[in-house]
């Protein structure tokens, strides 16, 4: 009888993933700052653990773009979400920050966005307080519920989750409308409220990220967007000003996208991708990059043993031999 192998002989996928709540609450006690690229499925995730980032962030733009083709503009279901998440949450044994929107619903529906995507495993959940449809945090046009109508959101949100090392991040983007002073206000509610950590959307200074840090107590989360609204610094900076969690949510979609644009303008061109075979991963490189050889051993483990292939010399009777 085949016996069933331990746990840490599994492919990643297949293996349990303890402690990544422990891990993640941890860091942000340690003191130190805790970098998040982001990752929209399980490709962008992989490579983000095997970097070394301590974290992987679940950036909700990305995931609308590569599994709808539609832009951040609340198109996106949380069943669709949940499923992204649950797969990135396999592959990888990092803890997980995941982008859930407004919650996707009332109050009662945050009950079960919030035990659903702990059930997964993630370790820390934003949600912001814009109104449904929701859009991206550094474009026009977001509208923000009241004060009050996100605190209950937040206090439903902690209600809901089971283990405390699972933290419940609270997210403003009322900074581009209705200006920095009334972000921070609303940033002090959302921390009594019982939000763990706190963001501050679209910032547009340096001066304004000091002031977030300087005027509202408990960890921050900063938010690196190429090309948008906040001034993007390193992570040296960041630190110095106080910010505990840096994001780069879409760093990998922006890049990708437009390596493949190049890549495929050059194919059109050229009629090969030789040019680019020196930034690829070549076959064995991307096979070995998701475990191959322990898929392979796994089913070697378990399948009944493969045929040897019969050589053409034993299975093919001469034309010149009798029958």
């Amino acid at each position: 009888m085949t016996q069933v192998p331990p746990p840490s002989e599994l492919p990643p996928a297949l293996r349990p993933a303890p402690g990544r709540n422990r891990r993640f609450a941890a860091g942000l006690a340690a003191g130190g700052t805790i970098v998040a690229p982001g990752a929209y499925d399980c490709i962008t995730a992989r490579l983000v653990e095997k970097a070394g980032f301590p974290a992987v962030y679940v950036t909700g733009s990305g995931v609308s773009m590569s599994l709808l083709g539609a832009p951040d503009i609340g198109v996106v279901s949380f069943s669709e979400v949940l499923e992204r998440i649950t797969r990135i949450a396999d592959i990888v044994s990092i803890p997980i920050i995941a982008d859930a929107d407004t919650g996707y619903g009332g109050t009662v529906n945050i009950f079960r966005t919030v035990r659903e995507l702990e059930r997964a495993g993630v370790s820390a959940i934003q949600i912001e307080d814009q109104e449904w449809p929701k859009r991206c945090g550094h474009e026009p046009g977001r509208r923000v519920v009241s004060t009050a109508a996100m605190e209950a959101r937040i206090r439903a949100a902690v209600a809901a989750r089971h283990d405390p090392d699972c933290k419940i991040i609270a997210r403003t983007d009322a900074r581009t409308d209705e200006g920095i002073d009334a972000a921070i206000a609303r940033m002090r509610c959302y921390r009594a409220a019982g939000a763990d950590i706190l963001f501050v959307e679209s910032p547009e200074s340096r001066e304004e990220l000091a002031r977030i840090v300087r005027e509202v107590p408990g960890p921050h989360v900063a938010n690196m967007v190429e090309g948008g609204r906040t001034p993007v610094l390193d992570v040296a900076a960041l630190q110095e000003l106080g910010f505990r969690i840096v994001i780069f949510p879409n760093s990998l979609t922006r890049l990708f996208a437009a390596a493949g644009r190049d890549l495929l303008d050059a194919l059109a061109t050229s009629g090969t991708t030789a040019g680019f075979r020196g930034p690829m991963l070549d076959h064995r490189q991307l096979w070995d990059l998701f475990d191959n050889a322990d898929w392979v051993g796994l089913a070697d483990r378990f399948d009944p043993p493969r045929a040897t292939p019969a050589t053409s010399a034993s299975t093919t009777t001469s034309p010149n031999r009798a029958a």
